[in-house]
């Protein structure tokens, strides 16, 4: 499970690939300034996650309003991530846990997807300005999207 509202949100570096070439992404760049949200997704190029990362793309206003930062990560390559998002219009930051560090430090292993491997499992969490998890929540199959309306309404209490 998800590790759980009221812990230490586990800091992290993943690369991202961007126009200027790969950067760094760390939830500690957001500490003290903005709330963050993670989104943890299992594979680029897939229906269920397109639809997630196209609407949050859609309604990305919506965060940015509430002072977050969305990030979405998976267990794709940068540059899959970044055909994927180019190809989709994704507007968000996607990072990449090629090596399966985060995955298992925010306790979202999905185990063998499709007898593929180890992938991310859909999960969100609310990490506030403080560093510490306002929201948890893994979804019960990768085909499940989380509930963004409880998402956003934690971030509305945290303004």
């Amino acid at each position: 499970m998800a590790i759980p509202v009221g812990s230490k949100a586990p800091d992290f570096t993943l690369k991202s690939k961007q126009a200027s070439g790969l950067v760094d992404v760390k939830l500690s760049n957001n500490l003290g300034q903005k709330n963050t949200v993670l989104l943890f997704f299992p594979a680029a190029f897939t229906g269920v996650c397109t639809q997630e990362l196209c609407d949050i793309t859609s309604g990305l206003n919506a965060y940015t309003g509430m002072n977050a930062d969305v990030i979405g990560i998976s267990v794709d390559t940068p540059f899959a991530q970044e055909a994927w998002a180019q190809k989709e219009k994704i507007g968000i930051t996607l990072a990449s846990d090629l090596n399966k560090e985060v995955i298992k430090k925010y306790d979202v292993v999905f185990p063998m997807l499709a007898g593929v491997g180890d992938t991310a499992a859909r999960a969100a969490f609310v990490i506030d300005k403080q560093g510490v998890v306002q929201y948890s929540e893994q979804t019960p199959s990768p085909k499940e999207l989380p509930h963004f309306d409880l998402v956003k309404a934690t971030l509305a209490r945290l303004k």
